[in-house]
């Protein structure tokens, strides 16, 4: 399984970052028994938000899907350092939940969420199907239009 994720990295044109380092007093990610569960990852790109905003404000659907995007990507980042690049301790993504930073009459968080939940199936394949809840909020830190969480099982 391995070595299908690295392909499907790079044939998605996708290098991971480095694991963004905690921006307060909390842990990116805490291990417990077989359970991985991250912090909520920003869309942060080379260590900035590319996007700043609520959907249906400031950023439209498509861009909330890119955002999405990264959030996911960062996600994998952290997965990736919690198991110490061995991606054959993830047994299965089993679930994401999607903050969106939404206008009031926004509606379409579940389209947003989308863009990060297509991309995990596309890198981890069938391990990377998951449960998922995905809600609007007032606001996000530093203005970002979404934050993403995940909880993967470990073998």
């Amino acid at each position: 399984m391995a070595h299908n994720i690295e392909t499907r990295l790079e044939e998605a044109g996708i290098t991971l970052p480095e694991a963004a380092a905690p921006a307060a007093n909390y842990v990116s990610f805490v291990t417990f028994g077989s359970l991985l569960q991250t912090s909520g990852q920003l869309p942060l790109e080379g260590g900035k938000l590319p996007m700043l905003g609520k959907l249906g404000a400031q950023i439209s659907l498509e861009d909330g899907q890119k955002a999405a995007k990264l959030c996911a990507i960062n996600i994998l980042a952290q997965a990736k350092s919690a198991v110490d690049g061995e991606w054959d301790r993830i047994g299965r993504l089993l679930k994401l939940t999607v903050f969106v930073a939404s206008d009031p009459t926004f509606i379409e968080q579940h389209k947003v969420a989308n863009g990060a939940s297509d991309f995990m199936v596309q890198i981890l394949g069938d391990i990377g199907r998951h449960s998922r809840s995905a809600v609007g909020v007032p606001a996000l830190p530093m203005d970002a239009p979404v934050e993403i969480e995940a909880l993967f099982e470990l073998k």
